[in-house]
């Protein structure tokens, strides 16, 4: 299979993908969640591999969707104008957080290595995978959930809980590895430097677990979270995700970026200063668009 902006490669019992975007900071391009499942149902296909591993080259696991395509210029594959249809929005965006959410469906473990950063749909990425291994100076979290943004896959929920998937969804706040570990989100935070041997020694536990065993363990602790009904609110944060690029704060937001960049769009949005709102926010969007 041919892979554009991923690669993939066995070694042993263990499957590695690796983000391949190096210079965008390996930031998630439209084909990027169609290879993350492609190469998740490689892995579940081959007898041989027994725990998949997902990391990024360069300096940062992802930084999320390459946001600046579609916050600086009008697009077919986001919706971003109006008038807008909601349904179309989100059966594009349900594609992608389906094809995300395979590796948390997938028949065999999976582990996500995050060095740099884990943001926004990044997040959604390393949270989709079973274990997270952490440098200790790495940051995740979900700034879009201050405007313009959901996290389509819902998992902040479902690994932390409610309380503090509020906290970290009511401000868009990023945390370190450290913090990370200590409130359960990443299993170990570790020095950048040792976490190539911190995941080999961990994949190597599992290898020697017969998949069927593995398949089975993964299968009884994921039904409970089907149970929970992961599937209905992953449907209505994908359709909420539309929703903020569409309401009048999010209006603002785009036509902020077009007007001053997506750069200073970001750093207004997460200097913590009030985002206009309602008819503020309406009348702020007017005022960019003529000047």
């Amino acid at each position: 299979m041919d892979f554009t902006v991923l690669e993939y490669a066995v070694r042993g019992r263990t499957a590695y993908i690796t983000l391949n975007r190096p210079d965008r900071l390996n930031a998630i391009a439209p084909e990027t969640p169609g290879e993350i499942s492609n190469a998740v149902a490689l892995a579940n296909d081959d007898d041989n591999v027994h725990v998949i591993v997902l990391q990024g080259t360069g300096t940062s696991f992802c930084s999320g969707y390459d946001l600046k395509i579609y916050a600086e210029n009008a697009s077919t594959v986001m919706q971003t104008e109006m008038p807008w249809d909601p349904m179309i929005d989100y059966k594009i965006m349900k594609a992608f957080t389906d094809d995300i959410v395979s590796l948390w469906r997938s028949y065999k473990p999976t582990i996500c290595k995050v060095q740099g950063y884990a943001v926004a749909g990044g997040s959604d990425i390393a949270l989709c995978c079973d274990l997270l291994i952490m440098a200790e100076d790495a940051k995740i979290g979900y700034p879009p959930a201050r405007v313009w943004g959901c996290p389509s896959t819902a998992m902040w929920l479902y690994r932390l809980g409610p309380q503090l998937a509020k906290r970290m969804l009511f401000t868009g706040d990023l945390i370190d590895g450290i913090e990370a570990q200590k409130i359960g989100l990443a299993l170990e935070a570790v020095p950048e430097s040792d976490m190539d041997d911190t995941v080999l020694k961990l994949t190597q536990r599992i290898e020697g677990v017969p998949k069927n065993q593995l398949m089975m363990q993964k299968l009884m602790i994921n039904q409970a979270y089907d149970n929970m009904g992961i599937g209905n609110t992953q449907m209505i944060a994908t359709l909420f995700d539309g929703i903020t690029r569409h309401s009048p704060e999010g209006m603002w937001f785009k036509q902020y970026a077009e007007k001053e960049g997506f750069a200073a769009a970001v750093a207004h949005r997460d200097s913590g200063q009030a985002i206009p709102e309602g008819g503020a926010a309406r009348e702020a969007t007017e005022k960019i668009g003529k000047s």
